[in-house]
């Protein structure tokens, strides 16, 4: 995934919280609560970013806890909440 494109969903809006944000999905009707600041940013930034790395670098997600943000991408993943994009930004 680290390696790979990835989008927010067109049907998820992110609402801003003080812990982080709510993403909620108008076609599934699911909920995530993004408990971080550093995951709301990255999950922004995923979309103009070539991979999910860059937007990690991006976030200033230490390079230790990339395995940890992709855990829970993979699970924003499961709802649609974002998606494999098949463009990549100029």
């Amino acid at each position: 995934m680290l390696d790979e494109p990835w989008t927010l969903s067109p049907s998820v809006a992110l609402r801003p919280e003080p812990f982080g944000a709510l993403a909620y999905h108008f076609g599934n009707r699911k909920l995530s609560f993004l408990k971080r600041p550093e995951l709301v940013a990255v999950v922004r930034g995923l979309g103009d970013a070539p991979d999910v790395r860059s937007a990690l670098v991006a976030a200033g997600v230490p390079d230790a806890q990339h395995d940890a943000y992709a855990a829970a991408l993979e699970g924003l993943a499961a709802t649609d909440m974002i998606r494999p994009r098949t463009e990549v930004p100029a």
